[in-house]
């Protein structure tokens, strides 16, 4: 980093210095572990030989501790896949339910950059369409941190919400799905031939904030890549070129994806059409009425604090769907 040049091309500086941080959360927590292992012995043959009884209850809390730190590095553990490390693009979409899934899908949006803020990732938005009265229809932001891919693509999937509705006169129960999708950023490493005929592009003008640039000039891109129906968009930047390179490199991800799944059965179900963003294919149901439960539905690991998770309190599901994971592939 401190060689002559380095920061001559800021997006390739920016991937080397993703990748050193990525790099540095494995092998730092190794090395303090290390220290404290050493430590911890030292301290208590010192203890033992003068039969310190309270030196020897205070090390026993300090082991304790210890073995939550070995059982954080044995998750990161199973994060191996070569794309795990990688940033991310982090896409939310409103399913059935009209206003109420509008609703739901704003929600998720506030739960997931909560959940970013709390794990120092970085992030910003690349494309959004707001609901016709509320909310957002969709959104996709651009996700940077260590294993902020291998990490967040154990939320992709439909979220179910079941709470008494605010836009109901009566009051009554409803039921809203929205859809998350998570795919890696990918620098120039791939290979994929993505030729000028397959590809539909459309400007438009953006539909977010964005000031009076954004309202005045057709800079947002939308690509559809017509032999598998992918859709992707971008309005972020404020040149049609910028936002048609960072679609580019979506469009690209996605179809690498999609190539890959043909030998990779995990992320075969992974990357596979979702179904019908509605009942019978949620992942996780969030539930406000009558109980209070948030419930995932490939592990059953559950909570009764809605309110902390709805504030991105998502480190349980993450890591019980993460060992969950790699038990099922254990035994493939």
């Amino acid at each position: 980093m401190s060689r002559s040049g380095f920061w001559d091309n800021p997006e390739t500086a920016q991937s080397v210095v993703s990748q050193l941080s990525a790099l540095k959360s494995v092998i730092e927590p190794f090395e303090e572990i290390h220290r404290e292992v050493e430590d911890l012995r030292e301290l208590y043959d010192l203890a033992a030989a003068e039969s310190d009884e309270e030196e020897l209850a205070q090390l026993e809390d300090d082991l304790a501790n210890l073995v939550k730190k070995c059982e954080q590095i044995e998750l990161s553990g199973l994060l191996s896949k070569p794309e795990d490390m990688k940033n991310c693009f982090f896409s939310i979409h409103a399913g059935a339910g009209g206003t109420e899934s509008c609703d739901w899908a704003n929600m998720l949006l506030r739960m997931y950059c909560r959940h970013f803020e709390k794990n120092k990732y970085k992030f910003r938005e690349l494309a959004i369409t707001p609901g016709e009265e509320v909310g957002i229809r969709s959104i996709t932001l651009q996700v940077r941190g260590p294993f902020a891919f291998g990490k967040l693509s154990c939320e992709t999937g439909v979220h179910r919400l079941v709470r008494i509705s605010p836009f109901d006169s009566q009051k009554r129960r409803h039921t809203s799905f929205a859809a998350v999708d998570c795919i890696p950023e990918f620098d120039d490493d791939i290979d994929i031939e993505i030729g000028e005929d397959d590809i539909r592009i459309d400007f438009y003008r953006a539909s977010g904030a964005g000031g009076q640039h954004v309202n005045k000039t057709s800079s947002a891109v939308r690509i559809t890549h017509e032999p598998t129906g992918i859709v992707v968009q971008c309005q972020n930047e404020r040149s049609q070129h910028k936002n048609k390179a960072q679609a580019m490199k979506m469009l690209t991800a996605k179809l690498y994806m999609l190539e890959k799944q043909k030998r990779d059965a995990e992320l075969a179900k992974l990357y596979s059409k979702k179904g019908e963003i509605a009942w019978g294919n949620q992942i996780r149901s969030y539930v406000l009425q009558p109980y209070r439960m948030v419930k995932d539905h490939r592990t059953n690991f559950q909570t009764g604090n809605v309110d902390a998770v709805l504030d991105g309190e998502l480190d349980g599901f993450i890591e019980s769907y993460l060992r969950h994971r790699a038990k099922k592939i254990s035994k493939e």
